[in-house]
This record gives C-alpha cells, structure tokens and sequence, in this order.
C-alpha cells in the first residue's frame, strides 16, 4: 500500500456514496508530476538554468539548424503568451543564450536564435535529466514503459485540439 491507497480507502469510508475510484490513478499522476519537476529543478539547476529557460532553449533545440524560430512560434510550443514570452526572449539574450534576427522570409519578423552557449547549456541540462528520469522509469520493463507511455497518450488526448 501506498499513501493514495489510503486516501482512497478514507475516502471510501467517509463517502461511500462516491465512486472515488479516480483517485487511484489521478492522485498519484498528480504527486509523480510533482517528483518529476523537483527532479527537472535539480537538473536543470546543476547548469544554471531555469525550467522556463530550458523550455525556451529546448524548444529552439529541437527546431533543428539553424535553431531559430519566432517568437509567435515560441510561445506556441512553450504555452505562455506573447508578452510572456518577449519577457523571456529578453531574459535569455541578456544571458546570450539566444539572439534576435531578422526574419530572411519577412521584412517585419524577428527569429529567435540560439547561441553556442545556450546549445551548450540546453545540451548540457538535457543529459542530465535524461539520467534523472531514466532512474525514475528503471523499475518498469521496457514493455511497461511503452505500454505506460501509451496509456498516458490516451488520457491526454483530451486535451489535445482536435484539428
């Protein structure tokens, strides 16, 4: 038994008019998130960085060469919105891990460039929570990880907009 099972089993007790069943799943979904951000923090804290930090960089990362993307766009991926998101372009290139450009496709746009050091710092961050969550999946067989990792997908399709 785990502190959900008991949870439930109060629950249970207390309210039995109640199908509490949810609980089983979503509380501890709820308390893995949390597990998983202070595992996140400390990653990403042994390189200086912030969650929103990685978010960004990662974002530019993954976007492939030459690692640039709007701002428009930026936001979109991070879900923050675009005054949010300007804020945080100006926080990571007074720390020069990204540049602002002009856009070659529009006159009027600007992209967002990731430096040599903010490719360094994202790498660096991105091995190390890889490492953080590879301990904390390694009780799980890989079919269990691939079955979860389907599972999982089910449930958020809800809230994935259908288009």
């Amino acid at each position: 038994m785990d502190d959900v099972d008991g949870i439930v089993e109060a629950w249970n007790r207390e309210r039995p008019d109640l199908d509490v069943r949810p609980l089983s799943v979503l509380s501890r979904v709820t308390r893995l998130a949390r597990h998983l951000d202070q595992a996140r923090t400390s990653a990403f804290a042994q390189h200086d960085l912030e969650g929103w930090e990685f978010d960004v960089l990662a974002a530019l990362r993954r976007s492939g060469t030459p690692y640039a993307l709007s701002p428009g766009q930026l936001a979109t991926q991070t879900m923050v919105t675009s005054g949010t998101m300007t804020n945080r372009i100006d926080r990571l290139e007074a720390r020069t891990f990204v540049q602002r450009q002009p856009d070659p496709t529009d006159r009027r746009g600007v992209r967002v460039e990731l430096t040599d050091a903010g490719r360094l710092a994202v790498d660096g961050a991105f091995t190390d929570l890889l490492s953080h969550e590879q301990l904390l999946l390694e009780s799980l067989s890989d079919a269990e990880r691939v079955e979860l990792a389907d599972l999982l997908r089910d449930l958020m399709q809800q809230f994935t907009p259908s288009g």
